[in-house]
């Protein structure tokens, strides 16, 4: 498997599958291609054989410099639980030491998304405690608008290992 970084020659593959990829939930508003235009050197991508096998995009906070945020991270059905997304993940990590360290790292995702809950907690996030809680998940409620919930993650980095 290729890892590269992402271009915004990606955006109509990764738009084409998005929402299949997420078991048919429309997600694909949600990535609009200025992410693809201007997050180049903070975003990436695995292929394999010219097949996409999985995404990230994330940028460096431009308001808050020592604070970077994963926006978005797809893996293709066929390839989870193959470590897609940890390398993905790894690669976010060290570029954005690059311009700063320590850096803490945000993301969220949705409460109906376990996967990811799970994942995120595997890989060193935490969970910033929000004013609910469900199935003993702490809550965002309304954090991306009314009846967007979020759960809301945190990693704060200083050296890759």
């Amino acid at each position: 498997m290729q890892l590269r970084h992402l271009q915004e020659s990606d955006y109509p593959v990764i738009i084409s599958v998005l929402n299949d990829w997420w078991g048919g939930r429309p997600m694909s508003d949600m990535l609009p291609r200025l992410f693809f235009r201007h997050f180049e050197d903070t975003s990436f991508i695995v292929e394999e054989e010219d097949r996409l096998v999985g995404f990230l995009v994330g940028f460096i906070s431009p308001s808050h410099r020592q604070e970077a945020y994963i926006h978005f991270v797809g893996v293709h059905p066929d390839y989870r639980a193959q470590g897609v997304a940890r390398r993905l993940y790894q690669q976010f990590e060290e570029r954005v030491l690059k311009q700063f360290e320590p850096v803490t790292i945000r993301c969220v995702t949705s409460p109906v998304n376990k996967s990811s809950i799970a994942f995120h907690q595997k890989v060193g996030f935490t969970i910033i405690p929000g004013s609910v809680v469900q199935e003993g998940i702490s809550i965002h409620p309304d954090y991306d608008g009314q009846g967007q919930d979020r759960v809301v993650f945190q990693k704060t980095i200083s050296c890759i290992e």
